[in-house]
């Protein structure tokens, strides 16, 4: 038994606003994909045209560094694959920043805490979409 929870925050190079459309929806695809081969569960995901938000409970045989290892790089080498038009707007051969956000379930941020800051997000980005509509 273990209750190891993170939220994951991390970017595409330079914050380019790539993950909109059908790469977004793959994106999605594949950390649902990676997470059921690997034994995590995604219990909220936010994938953003400029960031990416995860809340996953992942088994202790893995460190948080070898489980974001394997989503940007996966993620990474398909989009690049199925989207070669990327490629114009990330030069370079990169998908996503060096770095990423990491926080643990806790006392004072709790798992409910997360999920609705993840929840906000997509609230509001779905807010501004409407927004632009008129």
């Amino acid at each position: 038994m273990y209750d190891t929870r993170y939220h994951l925050v991390w970017a595409p190079k330079y914050r380019k606003w790539v993950l909109q459309g059908a790469i977004r929806q793959r994106v999605t695809e594949l950390f649902q994909d990676l997470a059921g081969h690997h034994g995590f569960e995604i219990e909220e995901m936010e994938v953003d045209k400029d960031q990416v938000h995860l809340f996953l409970s992942v088994p202790p045989k893995y460190s948080i560094g070898q489980v974001v290892g394997l989503m940007k790089a996966v993620r990474a080498k398909e989009i690049r694959e199925e989207f070669p038009e990327v490629r114009k707007h990330l030069w370079g051969g990169e998908f996503g920043e060096d770095g990423y956000f990491v926080r643990t379930v806790g006392d004072q941020v709790t798992a409910e805490v997360i999920k609705k800051y993840i929840r906000f997000h997509e609230a509001k980005k779905k807010g501004a979409e409407q927004l632009g509509l008129f």
